[in-house]
């Protein structure tokens, strides 16, 4: 299955603003309705009542320096 980005944003935030963040997003997803913007591109998306959710958490390790790194992500899946 082919996949194509609608949306993607990559920044650097304070854990204040990725908790604001993710607030605002629990509000717009508890709504049904989401509204992802940002300045050069604007997503909206219905959320369907029961869609798959996963969590995952990562660790990734460098294989030239060591250096460790961890993902935190929280997915929605649903088919439309």
């Amino acid at each position: 299955m082919p996949e194509e980005e609608l949306f993607k944003l990559e920044e650097s935030r304070t854990r204040a603003e990725i908790a604001e963040t993710l607030v605002d997003a629990a509000e717009q997803i508890e709504s049904g309705a989401v509204q992802l913007e940002e300045p050069t591109a604007e997503q909206h998306v219905t959320i369907p009542e029961t869609p798959q959710f996963e969590i995952e958490l990562e660790r990734l390790t460098d294989s030239e320096t060591g250096e460790e790194r961890y993902e935190l992500e929280y997915e929605i899946r649903w088919t439309a």
